[in-house]
């Protein structure tokens, strides 16, 4: 077995110091104004604040109130009254250049849900800067980094405002924490955000919505009158062994715990009193804090199969299923339409016609123009901006004559022939918009065979996120990838994606073969528009076979509620 070859994995560096530096900055701003002062902050901030520098924290440098601000584009429209008052001039504007929230040991996020708007539909690249600062902090800090792989626009365009501003700032030789970066677009893969998450923290985030590393249980989770917030990371002991399971095995493995736990208090029984003391003083406080968690996780989990193991999770799960392998569309296009006209949650049947819509390279007009009528009848005509917001996207399009072969004509065998396909003209815009989801498939084994158990106890694969059926784009891209060293050999995978890829050599600490170092051995990840947890979970699943470990950085986490929800015109 190749296993038993397997190389410890290196350690993580240590991401506590960005806390500190951002804290620092923070106070170092409220310390430029002497005396009692007011704080207004924007409502997305809110929580990062309370990450980085809690109340306790802001009352000790004399901050007396802090006003939540709802309202966007504020910052122009506090400097509009300023000057209207005619005291713009006495004021100083500071910027506190916050980029990076180290949510867990190995997950940073820049907190910026709005970049996935922003940029891949409103093409506005203000973020893009923002992103390239946030990769110089991490290779001032843990690099210098050796080989830079990516693939996307945005992601080109952070990597190039990262070079422009190492090559403004000073080098220092130094020892690198982070061997390899990769940068990616969310818009490569829009599939798996898209996919109804199983793991147990993709799923608690579904369901529960989780803020900036927190969740909130209500009162049937934590069976008392009221909801607890809870901070979610590998602090949370429980928690950290659950996270990444799929859903189907945390029951048994939470009632186990509950079993060892059970026995640990037994012991007491037989104790003397100096074991007594031994036991108080060293072994209860844990097993307390452990027995909160775990009747904690353990409601989570009921909570989350009272409002899914109901038989509409498994149908929704089997009609996922088979959009992702190409089955059954005509069943699936019944199932939707039935969602529909059932008005279940408006973002779910959204979701289910842009899964429809990637893995099929679009709908049949007949099917689009029924579909799109359906859904404006049944949740109001007030959606109708969002259909051409996602068509830009390619989120869910009608196919072009001509354009690709359906399910349909593909079994008959009857082969269309594409006249444009000679001549690339606007036939490759309205391609670049194309998912190519079935051919990427095919060329990546992104779909296992559906004939072969699966078994979710001891995963095979990055598939079992999805229970066996699906292995996520973006993580099949990072293994490859990182296992062929660069993009050699996946010309026709790049140029499915619409290329923009690319692979660099950084930094000359890479180039020596003898010495693997560990910071070879640690892959940073960035993800430009979100990611998932559950992508999160498959790049450990993947670190672990491996010997090597991921460190996740995101514009945000996201799912896709959030992913959908950006994409509403309420935004107007």
């Amino acid at each position: 077995m190749a296993h038993s070859v397997r190389r410890d994995a290196p350690e993580l560096p240590d991401f506590s110091l960005l806390k500190r530096l951002a804290r620092d900055q923070l106070i170092y701003l409220l310390e430029q104004l002497p005396g009692r002062k007011d704080l207004f902050i924007e409502a997305d901030l809110m929580s990062p604040l309370d990450r980085i520098a809690n109340v306790t924290t802001l009352k000790q440098h004399d901050v007396d109130k802090l006003y939540k601000v709802e309202h966007k584009p504020i910052f122009y429209a506090c400097e509009n009254l300023l000057e209207e008052q005619g005291i713009f001039g006495d004021v100083t504007t500071d910027e506190w250049s916050f980029y990076l929230l180290p949510l867990d040991d190995d997950i940073i996020s820049l907190e910026l849900p709005e970049f996935f708007r922003d940029y891949f539909l409103e093409g506005d690249q203000r973020w893009v800067r923002t992103a390239g600062s946030a990769l110089h902090l991490l290779h001032s800090v843990y690099g210098p980094f050796s080989k830079v792989y990516g693939i996307g626009r945005c992601s080109k365009m952070a990597y190039e405002s990262w070079r422009e501003q190492v090559e403004e700032g000073e080098q220092r030789a130094r020892q690198a924490e982070i061997g390899n970066v990769f940068l990616i677009d969310r818009d490569v893969d829009l599939v798996t955000p898209l996919c109804s998450q199983v793991v147990y923290e993709g799923l608690v985030d579904d369901i529960f919505r989780i803020k900036c590393g927190c969740v909130e249980f209500c009162p049937d989770v934590t069976s008392s009158d009221k909801s607890i917030k809870v901070m979610l990371n590998s602090q949370d002991k429980v928690f950290n062994e659950i996270r990444n399971e799929h859903f189907s095995q945390v029951f048994g493995f939470l009632s186990q715990k509950a079993r060892n736990l059970q026995t640990a208090y037994d012991k007491r029984s037989g104790m003397n009193i100096k074991q007594m003391k031994t036991f108080v003083s060293e072994e209860l406080k844990g097993l307390k804090q452990e027995h909160r968690l775990l009747s904690l996780h353990i409601g989570a989990s009921e909570s989350m199969m009272k409002k899914k193991t109901k038989q509409d999770f498994q149908e929704l799960l089997k009609t996922e299923h088979s959009l992702l392998e190409g089955f059954e569309i005509r069943e699936c296009i019944s199932y939707i339409e039935e969602h529909i006209n059932r008005q279940v949650s408006m973002v779910e049947s959204m979701r289910l016609l842009c899964l429809l819509s990637l893995t099929e390279n679009g709908l049949l007009p007949k099917d689009y123009r029924s579909l799109k009528a359906q859904f404006l009848q049944s949740y109001g005509i007030e959606h109708l901006l969002t259909f051409s917001n996602l068509k830009q996207l390619g989120l869910l399009v009608e196919q072009q004559p001509g354009e690709t072969l359906t399910v349909m004509e593909s079994r008959v065998g009857k082969l269309v022939n594409d006249k444009t396909a000679g001549k690339l003209t606007d036939a490759f815009s309205s391609l670049a918009k194309k998912s190519n989801f079935r051919a990427l498939g095919r060329r990546l084994n992104l779909v296992p065979k559906s004939d072969e158990e699966y078994d979710l106890r001891v995963p095979r694969d990055m598939a079992y996120i999805f229970s066996g059926a699906y292995i996520p784009l973006s993580c099949k891209l990072i293994e490859q990838v990182l296992e062929r060293d660069g993009w050699t050999g996946l010309e026709e995978v790049t140029r499915m994606l619409n290329g923009h890829e690319f692979a660099v050599t950084a930094g000359s600490n890479g180039s020596d073969a003898r010495v693997k170092t560990d910071s070879q051995r640690i892959i940073l990840v960035m993800f430009l528009g979100g990611c998932t947890f559950s992508e999160i979970s498959a790049l450990r699943f993947l670190g672990r076979e491996k010997g090597i470990k991921f460190i996740v950085v995101t514009t945000a986490i996201t799912n896709s509620a959030r992913l959908l929800e950006s994409m509403l015109d309420n935004h107007a």
